[in-house]
């Protein structure tokens, strides 16, 4: 499991990336519909975060297409998080971003998101076990 590839879907339904996901990402560019699909977003709302925020600085090939790195996903989800989860408004989220202190609250709840996916693992692991031993 750990070596899982991200896999993108075409559903309509499809949940946000995580940050574990963008851990395992294992590709070094990805398109802008690529990028889109993992937030569930319009590629022109990439397009837009783009021009509004200087963390996101996609390399373009010959032909003008957007290359995002796996650090431009990083960005892209912290001001996902900003924006659509905390409900900030975009120079909320820029003067947030331009803080020590608002990417280590981010990188703090990213972690805590880590630690309680690995609990939830575990505790679903040991109840597994217990089922088992009652058998």
């Amino acid at each position: 499991m750990e070596n899982e590839a991200i896999t993108l879907t075409t559903d309509e339904e499809m949940e946000m990336i995580t940050s574990e996901q963008i851990e395992k990402l294992d590709k070094l560019y990805y398109s802008i519909g690529e990028v889109a699909k993992m937030f569930n977003v319009n590629t022109s709302l990439i397009r837009y975060w783009e021009k509004e925020f200087p963390i996101i600085r996609p390399k373009k090939n010959q032909k003008g297409n957007r290359q995002f790195t796996k650090k431009d996903i990083e960005n892209i989800h912290k001001i996902h998080y900003l924006v659509k989860d905390r409900g900030m408004t975009l120079e909320g989220a820029k003067n947030y971003l331009k803080t020590k202190n608002g990417v280590s609250n981010f990188e703090l709840v990213k972690t805590l998101q880590g630690i309680r996916a690995t609990v939830m693992e575990l505790k679903e692991y040991l109840d597994d076990k217990k089922e088992d031993e009652k058998n």
